[in-house]
């Protein structure tokens, strides 16, 4: 899997005229599901986003976590974060799970996600053709895959 993470001040995705999700402080997220992605690229991905520590202490340091901050998560798929760009000008998405497979994990994402939390999170709707309008904080943005954990 891969993500996105951007701290945003807030974040809102609209579908067909529709504000489906909106949030306040915390993060917009992006996730891209391949092929070879289970529940162990979902644990891995909940337990380091909730702890990371990318929210301003008393001091204005980056030291608390979502946790500890308070904010809001909306999670957005998003399959062309598998986009290879190696051969020519087309990107290839090749590496992206198919529907059958993608769906339920990010269905899982998000509820494992949002049982991390401890609170409900936003989302956007799979397959759709989202607008989403965000307030990059900072500017605070962080890319992760679990399979190059770095």
């Amino acid at each position: 899997m891969r993500i996105v993470i951007q701290r945003v001040s807030h974040a809102s995705v609209t579908i067909e005229g529709y504000c489906k999700s909106s949030i306040g402080k915390g993060m917009l997220i992006l996730v891209g599901i391949e092929e070879a992605d289970g529940q162990e690229d979902i644990d891995w991905l909940c337990k380091k986003i909730v702890n990371l520590r990318i929210f301003d202490d008393e001091n204005g340091v980056m030291n608390k976590s979502i946790l500890e901050d308070g904010g809001e998560i909306l999670v957005i798929s998003q399959f062309t974060l598998h986009a290879s760009t190696k051969k020519g000008n087309r990107p290839s998405y090749i590496k992206a799970a198919k529907p059958d497979v993608s769906i339920p994990l990010y269905e899982q994402f998000c509820k494992d996600l949002s049982g991390a939390l401890g609170k409900e999170i936003g989302t956007g709707t799979f397959g759709a053709d989202m607008k989403v309008e965000l307030l990059n904080d900072g500017p605070v943005t962080i890319c992760m895959d679990t399979k190059n954990k770095e």
